[in-house]
């Protein structure tokens, strides 16, 4: 349809980032310049735990490195450029730039989903089946299972940003935002929007409920192995072994649950710009927390470093 004759198409994106926190911006710098510290610190220490420690080479935390992975590239393609928002009091991104954060945004967002419901499943197989596990869980189908998880997401993701990228952007070309969010970016759109807004309904359905329903299904079947199992000692020892995980999806389905499906009003999206904090920074942080406290194999894995590293300076 194009724009008309007194509008043109809009170059660059504004970023007002957190109007009304400008004289807390020191503040909210050092805040979310530490916590991104935090995540990257974290995450890449279980990834290079899992990489180099032969007793972490299983299906569980080949998985749990894609999905710290995950963590990284999120928070890395919106906390750089939030930390340079904070400091300036807004950001500018070229059009086409803020359309690349939106799609590496969504790709390592909802990959998560798929790595997590693959965790359950390799859960699942361990408890449920445990006499079968290695023959079933093996190196092939973990890495058809990760390489399918990306495969799809990337696809999916793909399909909606083409439609947006095909979409009139005329006259207004800023968003009460901190980075280029779905939504607000969709609400500056000239063309009719309906088309895209079913599609996105539709493969939010898919990536979102999709493996949440997965993830419940095999966790009922797991409880009911758990609670067939005689001895408190054989049940406590199974439940150990899903614990971290199982932590790991009421983070991550809690904050997508506060973030999408509360109540919505006339500040609804600027709530929610306060709320997208929990999946960019919070989820991210949690998980090698998680499974840093909770997971013994971990905790082993990081002791092993310590002493060999205390041995190495004396």
């Amino acid at each position: 349809m194009g724009c008309e004759e007194n509008q043109t198409q809009i170059a660059q994106i504004r970023l007002l980032g957190f109007r009304g926190l400008y004289k807390y911006k020191t503040l909210l710098f050092v805040v979310f310049l530490l916590t991104y510290t935090l995540i990257l610190g974290g995450n890449l220490i279980i990834i290079l735990l899992v990489s180099t420690m032969d007793h972490l080479k299983t299906p569980m935390f080949f998985f749990l490195r894609h999905l710290s992975t995950a963590d990284v590239l999120l928070t890395t393609s919106v906390v750089p450029m939030m930390l340079d928002v904070i400091l300036v009091d807004e950001g500018v991104l070229s059009f086409w730039g803020c359309i690349v954060q939106l799609h590496c945004f969504g790709i390592f967002g909802f990959v998560q989903c798929f790595i997590i419901a693959v965790m359950s499943y390799d859960r699942y197989l361990a408890i449920c089946h445990p006499l079968r596990y290695s023959s079933l869980m093996g190196p092939n189908l973990c890495l058809q299972l990760v390489i399918g998880s990306w495969s799809l997401v990337i696809v999916l993701i793909s399909s909606e940003v083409i439609v947006v990228i095909q979409f009139d952007f005329c006259g207004l070309n800023y968003i009460d935002h901190f980075f280029c969010d779905f939504g607000p970016i969709v609400e500056l759109a000239t063309s009719d929007i309906s088309v895209l807004m079913l599609q996105d309904f539709v493969i939010s359905i898919f990536m979102i409920f999709s493996p949440f329903a997965f993830i419940i299904l095999t966790y009922f079947c797991i409880f009911f192995t758990i609670f067939k199992i005689s001895s408190t000692f054989g049940k406590r020892k199974a439940f150990s072994t899903c614990s971290s995980h199982l932590t790991t999806v009421c983070v991550y389905y809690g904050t997508l649950i506060t973030v999408y499906m509360a109540p919505t009003d006339e500040s609804s999206s600027h709530i929610n710009k306060y709320r997208s904090l929990l999946y960019i920074v919070v989820t991210p942080l949690m998980n090698p927390i998680i499974y840093s406290l909770r997971n013994s194999e971990i905790k082993r894995a990081m002791r092993k470093v310590m002493s060999q590293d205390f041995k190495n300076k004396w």
